[in-house]
């Protein structure tokens, strides 16, 4: 729980009058540390000092706090593990041990490591159902060489809660991807690592005697104080449940989703496959099942393609599988052609949409389309489809508009190239999560007419999931 992690961290403060107050709990923590070339010998003894004083405000022990400790620099090298030693002293020896690397700086694949191996079970990692906080810290000096954001969500997903430091010329929009949120608690940089004690001081205000400590709060995941309170909160990848205090897997919200897909020649088969894999990864955060969610997908170009409806699959495992067989058409852009198509067949019965089920397309498009839009567009719309136009590279911006839903800051979204579909497909993913919900759709049997719009009693909550997400992405520079 946070309060445990804010218990963990009175403990950290070096400071022995309030250590007395703070109840010790138990931990599983990973040291995660870049020995990589550009960090000098010296510096690399003061981060072992660093984790030796660190040591002292721990209790270890098989059934208190247990600490692993792996470092990196082109490859993984890990030194101990969570169930390696059950001493405090054996711990400090084998930090004195450590041997610099002195190489690469793959913190990715660092990050991967810890955890798919040093946060399981043969590991020594205690099972997730006793609830025991599990805590990566991760110390580095420079930009990785590899891809962080994605692996780090994963890890964040997975209930690793990720304190990033940074040391001298580290990027910080590189850490934030690294470290748990909120980053003004788990992302910190220092200047040099004779700083990096520093730190300490940052710790300092928090509150030990954490209201989360001296209640049974409930919460299934985390609990964390307020002023004169506290609140539950999940793991990124769940959402609260309507009682307050337990978790469910995001996307448990239910919709049927349509996935329009440009599949015209100027995308280009290397760009096709990272557009399928934006596709699965928003499928992955889906719970795609019979009563679940479900998701149909068109590809176009000169031609429109139904490469699965709605109906055809009940799994995401099924629905990766067909995205992954798709075959890039490479010819004209008739986007218009498509929206017809969504409009006339994709939400039919026929095809498998479900009444009072939310209906949501997301339209992707890398050019001017050479076939009217607004009219089919606007058809789908007032027949209760929410469209999110997404547009990448020569598409038009008028176009984007004439597609998308109102009000256009929320549904119109536009990247200049392809290389970052990976930070769209996180962003929509954690958007995604809650799902649609506080709707009453009024839906016809067969094609819908304007006369049937969905009756709202809220703004889709997939819609402001989305938008803010990709906010995000605009403020990041990623989105324009």
């Amino acid at each position: 729980s946070c309060g445990a992690l804010w218990e963990f961290f009175c403990l950290l403060l070096l400071c022995p009058h309030l250590s007395n107050t703070c109840k010790a709990i138990p931990l599983d923590f990973v040291f995660v540390i870049d020995s990589s070339r550009s960090i000098r010998p010296h510096d690399y003894e003061k981060v072992k000092t660093f984790i030796i004083n660190l040591l002292q405000f721990l209790k270890i022990g098989h059934d208190a706090t247990r600490v692993g400790l792996l470092q990196y620099g082109s490859v993984v090298q890990p030194e101990f593990s969570l169930n390696t030693y059950t001493t405090k002293a054996e711990v400090e020896q084998a930090v004195k041990n450590m041997k610099h690397l002195a190489t690469g700086t793959m913190t990715g694949l660092a990050i991967e490591y810890t955890m798919e191996t040093s946060f399981t079970e043969e590991d020594g990692a205690r099972p997730a159902n006793l609830h025991i906080p599990r805590i990566a810290m991760i110390v580095t000096d420079g930009r990785p060489q590899d891809t962080v954001e994605e692996i780090a969500a994963q890890a964040r997903q997975a209930g690793i809660q990720i304190f990033a430091i940074g040391v001298g010329r580290v990027d910080m929009d590189t850490l934030k991807t690294i470290g748990s949120e909120p980053h003004s608690e788990h992302v910190h940089l220092v200047a040099n690592f004779s700083q990096i004690e520093t730190l300490i001081s940052v710790f300092q205000s928090k509150l030990c005697l954490d209201l989360c400590q001296t209640v049974d709060h409930g919460c299934e995941h985390q609990c964390v104080s307020t002023t004169d309170s506290y609140i539950c909160k999940c793991f990124e990848g769940f959402m609260l449940a309507e009682d307050g205090k337990s978790c469910k897997k995001c996307g448990d919200g239910v919709m049927d989703l349509v996935f329009v897909i440009d599949g015209s020649k100027s995308l280009g088969p290397a760009n096709f496959e990272l557009v399928k894999q934006f596709v699965n990864g928003i499928v992955d955060s889906l719970d795609i099942s019979r009563p679940g969610s479900h998701v149909g997908l068109l590809q176009y170009s000169t031609k429109v393609r139904t490469e699965f409806t709605l109906g055809q699959y009940t799994t995401a495992q099924a629905i990766k599988q067909a995205v992954s067989r798709m075959q890039y058409m490479g010819r004209g852009s008739m986007t218009g052609s498509a929206l017809r198509h969504m409009f006339e067949f994709s939400f039919s019965v026929k095809e498998g949409a479900r009444p009072n089920i939310p209906r949501v397309s997301i339209v992707f498009t890398d050019g001017r389309s050479q076939d009217d839009v607004s009219e089919w567009a606007n058809k789908a719309k007032n027949s209760g489809v929410t469209i999110y136009a997404l547009g990448v590279g020569k598409a038009i911006e008028q176009e984007l508009r004439e597609i998308a839903s109102e009000p256009d800051e929320k549904h119109l979204y536009y990247a200049e190239d392809f290389e970052n579909m990976g930070e769209i497909t996180k962003k929509l993913k954690s958007r995604i999560c809650k799902g649609p919900s506080h709707l009453i759709y009024s839906f016809p049997t067969e094609k819908p007419s304007d006369e049937n719009m969905c009756q709202c009693e809220n703004v889709i909550m997939f819609q402001n999931q989305v938008t803010e997400k990709l906010k995000d992405l605009v403020q990041n520079n990623i989105l324009f």
